[in-house]
């Protein structure tokens, strides 16, 4: 599996970057602050709306700590997605959020 650590996140949306993030986390999680830009799609509903993602896209899956964006970059992996899993998720992000 694919990784990213919230420096280099962080490093590469202030250069400018153009990024695809999929929040994975819960409503309520989310409501305290995303990074900017984030497509949020709770880890339950991944499979089922997995379809609004595009193939030939890369993707950085973000969550809480990192453990259900793992889950959710293993399984969009398997599908055939290219996907990366930000470790250490919100709790080690010193970024912006909106």
């Amino acid at each position: 599996m694919k990784e990213i650590t919230t420096v280099e996140l962080q490093t590469m949306l202030e250069k400018g970057d153009v990024l695809n993030l999929i929040d994975v986390r819960e409503n309520d999680e989310v409501a305290e602050g995303v990074i900017p830009g984030a497509k949020h799609i709770p880890l339950g509903d991944v499979e089922a709306r997995m379809e609004e993602l595009d193939k030939t896209a890369e993707y950085i899956v973000i969550c809480r700590s990192g453990g259900r964006s793992g889950r959710a970059t293993q399984f969009l992996s398997d599908a055939g997605y290219d996907v990366t899993n930000m470790v250490g998720g919100m709790l080690e992000w010193n970024g912006k959020t909106e």
